[in-house]
């Protein structure tokens, strides 16, 4: 490994750096996850949403380095349906009320097995999709109970570049990191 994968995987066990070796597909939850969680409303009772563009462009790296990208919600939101068209991300489901089974279609969809998927969740709401995926991972400031069910954890919250180190540790797992990270040093390209 080279030194910036081995900056990312340390202290990863072997076991969670294997289940991250395969995946094929990554999803996400919104509320949480890709948000602080935090609820914003406007007068006119519109939600407002705050993303990290850290994990924007994490979601980038992903995609170049062939691993698809899911969104899971029990929210229904503009604001995420755009954010989702931005970056590009192929799979969204939004409004759901059953994740378990929105994670059935999903993997019909992209053609890949549980067991080549990871999935990010923050609460309880998200431990079903966690138990049945290859890699579970969470965010720092996860509900009570969560690492329990996640092979791995983000050191940072939800929202503020959680989804982020999620996306750095699948590529250092499959060796990609390092190779995507020179790709960069010369390259002007644009962050999602």
């Amino acid at each position: 490994m080279n030194e910036l994968a081995a900056a990312v995987t340390a202290g990863v066990s072997a076991d969670a750096l294997a289940r991250a070796a395969r995946v094929r597909l990554a999803i996400f939850d919104v509320d949480g996850v890709l948000t602080d969680g935090r609820l914003h409303y406007g007068a006119d009772g519109e939600a407002f949403k705050a993303f990290h563009v850290h994990d924007g462009h994490g979601f980038k790296l992903l995609r170049e380095n062939g691993i698809a990208i899911a969104l899971l919600s029990g929210r229904r939101s503009a604001m995420v349906e755009r954010r989702a068209r931005e970056l590009k991300v192929a799979h969204v489901v939004l409004g759901c009320d059953d994740k378990l089974g929105a994670l059935a279609q999903l993997l019909a969809d992209a053609g890949v097995t549980a067991e080549h998927t990871a999935f990010m969740g923050d609460d309880w709401v998200d431990l079903a999709v966690m138990r049945r995926v290859g890699f579970a991972a969470t965010v720092a400031n996860a509900a009570t109970g969560m690492r329990e069910h996640a092979h791995w954890a983000a050191t940072r919250a939800g929202g503020h570049g959680a989804a982020r180190e999620l996306c750095e540790l699948l590529l250092a797992a499959q060796g990609k990191l390092d190779a995507s990270y020179r790709a960069h040093l010369d390259a002007g390209s644009v962050q999602g």
